[in-house]
């Protein structure tokens, strides 16, 4: 995510999440983004293999990998995990070997199988379930959709005040990059002066700059008519009440984020798991976690449009999605320092 949709309480797909001690050994303890909890998703798996799969909400790496710390090993069986984050939870130990013969990933849309990223020395650890981008959201009935193909309009004086900014550094300094010319995957720390001057010029003409639910109550209540970091996850769950609230890829480009999921090494069900994981990421599943009611978003199987109604293909942009790929670029991916240095522009942007 990299991207940040959606949260709500933690849940499972019967009840509250259970502590790790009540669990029972024959259920599927998995921790999970929001998207994963609706029962549309959950219930079919649940009842094909008749047993409960027990669901715990998490935003960010950092609190998935502080929550199983403080787990028992066997505790979780599954993760759901930003796909730039999968190597780092790799290099501890987190995740165990998946059978890549056994994966749909020739199904995928191309280049979303993201195999520098859920490969490690030639074996699979996790899988791409979802994708898509933070770019801009806005509303067509407020603004000139032609500006909104334009990075330098969208943020510039003439929407002063207009603005709201997704407070979440990664992707919309992606955006900045790509509005200067700079490859998301090639920023350094001499290009931060840069970065930081477009930072301040969107904060000088911002609004707000707030996490999801701030962002999208602000578009949706007219407080603001685009927000800089959105996209199909901020407003595609909004489209049947309000069509107006739509995003685009502007000429310059997006940020592409994907989410991934795997089996924990130390999981004691790892064979229940994997039929977890190839169901999540097959066409069934693709289509019902496209479509969650937390946040939509990209399957990444393509066979999930057959199960996808044309109003949802139309709301994802599917017909698009060959375009919007070819111009989208991935997250920054910056080591320790960077990202720290990063993360102190970020600071000032707030700040200034």
């Amino acid at each position: 995510m990299t991207y940040r949709p959606l949260r709500r309480a933690l849940l499972s797909s019967t009840m509250l999440a259970l502590p790790a001690a009540a669990m029972a050994a024959e259920d599927l303890n998995a921790l999970v983004w929001c998207d994963h909890t609706d029962p549309a998703l959950i219930e079919p798996f649940e009842q094909e293999h008749g047993i409960r799969v027990n669901l715990r909400e998490y935003e960010g790496t950092a609190t998935a990998l502080a929550l199983l710390e403080q787990s028992r090993p066997g505790d979780w069986d599954v993760l759901v995990i930003d796909a730039i984050d999968v190597p780092r939870a790799v290099d501890a130990g987190l995740m165990a070997e998946l059978p890549a013969d056994q994966l749909a990933t020739t199904d995928f849309f191309p280049g979303v199988a993201m195999e520098a990223q859920t490969q490690v020395d030639g074996k699979t650890y996790a899988v791409t379930e979802k994708f898509g981008y933070n770019t801009v959201s806005f509303n067509s009935d407020k603004v000139d959709a032609a500006d909104m193909q334009d990075l330098s309009t969208i943020w510039s004086e003439k929407y002063k005040d207009r603005i709201a900014v997704y407070d979440y550094y990664l992707p919309v300094m992606g955006l900045a990059a790509i509005a200067n010319d700079i490859d998301t995957g090639n920023i350094t720390a001499n290009d931060l002066p840069t970065l930081k001057e477009t930072l301040f010029t969107m904060k000088d003409n911002a609004r707000s700059v707030g996490e999801v639910v701030a962002s999208q109550t602000a578009l949706a209540t007219g407080e603001v008519d685009i927000v800089i970091g959105g996209g199909e996850w901020l407003t595609a769950v909004l489209a049947e009440e309000q069509p107006e609230l739509t995003w685009t890829i502007p000429d310059q480009g997006a940020v592409r984020w994907a989410q991934s999921i795997g089996v924990l090494e130390t999981s004691e069900n790892k064979d229940l798991a994997v039929e977890f994981v190839k169901y999540i990421t097959g066409p069934e599943g693709q289509a019902r976690l496209a479509t969650s009611s937390c946040y939509w978003g990209m399957p990444a199987n393509q066979k999930a449009g057959a199960h996808l109604s044309d109003a949802q293909k139309k709301v994802l942009r599917w017909d698009d999605q060959p375009e919007y790929l070819k111009r989208a670029q991935l997250y920054p991916a910056p080591d320790a320092d960077l990202d720290g240095q990063m993360q102190d522009v970020w600071l000032e942007m707030l700040q200034h």
